[in-house]
């Protein structure tokens, strides 16, 4: 299925006058980019939607370190997307005016990447699954809250980033997605907190931002 230009999230990083549709992505409508419009319209490695299927099936892209096998599957924020042939990763972000955009990162950053606990779970045993953002979820012994983040490295937790007080975060979602703050107050009754922008103090609700190195 395709999706009328005119009805892409504002965050997408394409043109509102061009053909009729673009590719509507399998998943992750508006917290991310399909692997065609990264590859064709963002980074510009191919012209077409059958040359960007030919390198999936060359086995030439990889996100997040495994192999991207559809075009219509979205790479998300802060995920990574690696070319094989040139060995170029980069790293999907947003920027300061809360459209996607696509950065050029080194391979040890490309091994690496920040993701929210948004829920756990207890299973069988007591043991405890971290489910995160991303929709990728983890089973973990280490110690973390739900609205904390984790460091993954090499596809495994490595460490939890917790949230407190004066702990930089990413606002990813309303009005002021794409902006980084430190933490100045926490005010978990109101699911809000207290965050310095700049030479700013706003409030910003805690589902919209997560903690980050």
């Amino acid at each position: 299925m395709h999706l009328k230009r005119q009805k892409v999230p504002k965050n997408w990083p394409t043109k509102r006058k061009g053909t009729t549709f673009v590719v509507k992505p399998n998943f992750g409508m508006g917290k991310g980019l399909p692997i065609l419009v990264v590859l064709r319209n963002v980074l510009g490695i191919a012209q077409t939607r059958k040359e960007v299927k030919k390198a999936l099936h060359e086995r030439k892209v990889l996100v997040n370190n495994k192999l991207a096998k559809n075009e219509k599957n979205s790479v998300l924020l802060f995920d990574t997307i690696t070319l094989v042939p040139s060995k170029r990763s980069y790293r999907l972000e947003l920027s300061g005016s809360g459209k996607f955009k696509i950065s050029e990162i080194n391979s040890e950053e490309a091994n690496k990447k920040v993701s929210k606990i948004i829920n756990k779970k207890t299973l069988k045993g007591k043991k405890t699954q971290l489910n995160l953002g991303d929709g990728k979820n983890f089973i973990s012994d280490i110690k973390c809250d739900v609205n904390d983040s984790v460091l993954i490295k090499d596809g495994k937790i490595e460490k939890c980033l917790p949230l407190k007080e004066k702990i930089k975060v990413f606002i990813f979602a309303g009005k002021h997605a794409g902006k980084e703050g430190i933490i100045q107050k926490i005010k978990l009754e109101k699911k809000i907190a207290e965050l310095k922008i700049g030479d700013k103090d706003i409030n910003v609700l805690i589902k919209q931002f997560m903690v980050v190195e």
